[in-house]
């Protein structure tokens, strides 16, 4: 997602003579369907047309050995070059224009632009949804709030738990800013952590962190310049002058934030009294490896959770939960690779998830957004065994009783007393699971067009 980010200004630039094409050669069997890819190209806002690769010929044909790989073809149709791996915007457009200039001055290139017909949301449920791929949602019971990321239309949506709409920050422009309600901005914002009346926000698209407080209504940047770092050997330092990579979800303990930095491969850490942040467990190579905080890998951690002196986290790219204990020690209670994936219930090995993006840790045990298998799960950590409780795997839209409810890629969930509110993200929607009755219901929200 990040090559998507860099190519966006380079498209606008040279719109006239520079021709994107997508190729989406799926890592996991539900980004292999149609309309999965059809929700990523709106959900990223992709501007450029895109194949679905499902069968890996293109990937074959072309050699491709990673994701992301760029290949480069001349006018003529014969490639040129390829790279694999990120690329900073100002090298990749000096390279274009190097190649602009090349076959500009041979008479190769046509100026004139090519016109797309974007992808739009389909008419009906989706459309009539006041929200945008919502990716995060925190329920707090002491207050009666309801905290929700509404990731694509940038902004925070507070509300009671019953789904009335309080306030707005934010606008539907994606932006940085400090400042009130409505001239704060944010940038695809996702995880939530709650503490002494402040809100603090993953504003993942800005590679910051937030805080809102809940008193005065005023937004400020506590750590993150707004621009992407893709050094992974960091030691970290003072907040406002330290580049983050994609910060995916937060959990508060003991004075601190603690980071799913998923573009990092690592677990980061925010002191609020002194406004440092910090690597805190993992290497930043990207795979899963058990151990201490400084010998452990993690891959994409986009989820995060605290609970009775461990941390939990959802590692999307291995499809595993890992648990870090304060003592400085991670491991695996389910997953065991980067290609090892699945939809199965059952004790350690035996259980599999796909691209699991979120968690929320409780008394009971770890409830799981399986956001591929469309379901939602939960793990007892001391057994490894893991259950499904709601959704029937197929990706779609229903409530009703837990094994006939269906989600579209769950992205977060929260545990509120005997409630999870789950962020049903590709629905647009925010769902209530009744973790006594077992049954699956849409949140209402209320006033929020007078917002």
């Amino acid at each position: 997602m990040h090559a998507l980010v860099q190519l966006r200004p380079l498209e606008e630039k040279y719109r006239d003579i520079l021709v994107v094409i997508g190729v989406h050669s799926a890592k996991f069997m539900a980004e292999k369907a149609t309309e999965a890819l059809r929700d990523a190209v709106l959900r990223y806002d992709i501007r450029h047309p895109v194949v679905n690769d499902r069968d890996f010929k293109l990937w074959n044909a072309y050699a491709v050995r990673a994701w992301p790989t760029m290949m480069f073809i001349d006018p003529r149709g014969k490639v040129i070059g390829k790279h694999e791996g990120e690329v900073p915007v100002e090298d990749f457009d000096h390279l274009i224009g190097q190649m602009v200039a090349e076959y500009d001055a041979q008479g190769l290139l046509d100026h004139q632009p090519i016109s797309w017909q974007l992808e739009k949301l389909t008419p009906g449920l989706t459309e009539s949804s006041p929200l945008a791929f919502p990716g995060k949602v925190l329920a707090d019971v002491a207050t009666n709030r309801l905290f929700i990321a509404d990731s694509n239309h940038h902004r925070i949506i507070i509300a009671t738990l019953d789904g009335h709409v309080g306030q707005v920050v934010g606008e539907l422009e994606a932006g940085l800013a400090d400042g009130s309600e409505r001239a704060a901005r944010f940038n695809n914002p996702q995880g939530l952590a709650l503490y002494n009346n402040n809100l603090y926000i993953a504003d993942t698209g800005n590679h910051a962190i937030r805080k809102l407080d809940l008193s005065t209504w005023q937004t400020v940047t506590l750590a993150g310049t707004g621009e992407q770092n893709r050094d992974y050997d960091l030691t970290g330092g003072a907040g406002l002058q330290t580049d983050l990579n994609s910060p995916w979800d937060l959990a508060y303990w003991d004075e601190a934030l603690y980071i799913a930095m998923a573009g990092f491969h690592q677990i980061w850490r925010l002191d609020l009294a002194t406004a440092q942040i910090k690597p805190w467990a993992g290497t930043g190579y990207e795979a899963i490896k058990d151990g201490s905080l400084k010998e452990a890998f993690f891959a994409q951690p986009s989820g995060i959770s605290y609970y009775n002196g461990c941390f939990y986290t959802a590692d999307s790219e291995t499809s595993s939960i890992r648990q870090i204990s304060l003592d400085g020690t991670v491991r695996s209670p389910v997953g065991s690779g980067l290609f090892t994936f699945g939809d199965r219930d059952g004790t350690g090995e035996e259980a599999l998830l796909q691209h699991p993006l979120g968690v929320s840790a409780g008394p009971e045990g770890i409830y799981i957004a399986d956001s591929y298998n469309n379901k939602i799960k939960r793990l007892e950590p001391a057994t490894r065994h893991v259950i499904t409780l709601y959704g029937d795997g197929s990706s779609g839209y229903l409530d009703g009783p837990g094994s006939t409810a269906r989600f579209n890629e769950p992205g977060g969930l929260s545990l509120a007393g005997n409630r999870l509110y789950i962020a049903d993200t590709n629905n647009h929607l925010v769902r209530l699971a009744d973790l006594t009755s077992g049954e699956v219901t849409t949140l209402q929200l209320k006033n929020l067009s007078d917002k």
